[in-house]
């Protein structure tokens, strides 16, 4: 029998979106699969509609942690949610992601 260890590694990021607001990240994930185990997103920005920053929490959960992925993920998230942004886009949450890794 061969256990599998899973490593949950825990960091957190902040990045200033160029002409845009403050971006902060709590990211937990799983260094063995590099997948988003947990995610909190806060910032100075504002998004609309009000519950639209949960959202994207909890469907980036399980999401692969490379850039193309994450930001065709998020994309989509916006647009089948109808989600808009002040202060913040897609690029730069993704940026502020996987800053979380360096």
């Amino acid at each position: 029998m061969i256990n599998k260890c899973i490593i949950i590694m825990q960091s957190q990021s902040t990045y200033k979106v160029p002409n845009g607001k403050l971006l902060k990240i709590f990211l937990k994930y799983n260094e063995n699969e590099n997948l988003i185990d947990d995610l909190k997103i806060t910032g100075d920005f504002f998004a609309y509609p009000e519950e639209a920053i949960e959202l994207i929490e909890h469907k980036l959960k399980n999401a692969f942690l490379k850039k193309e992925i994450l930001i065709e993920k998020i994309y989509s998230i916006i647009e089948k949610n109808h989600i808009e942004f002040i202060g913040l886009d897609a690029e730069s949450l993704t940026k502020g992601i996987l800053m979380c890794l360096k």
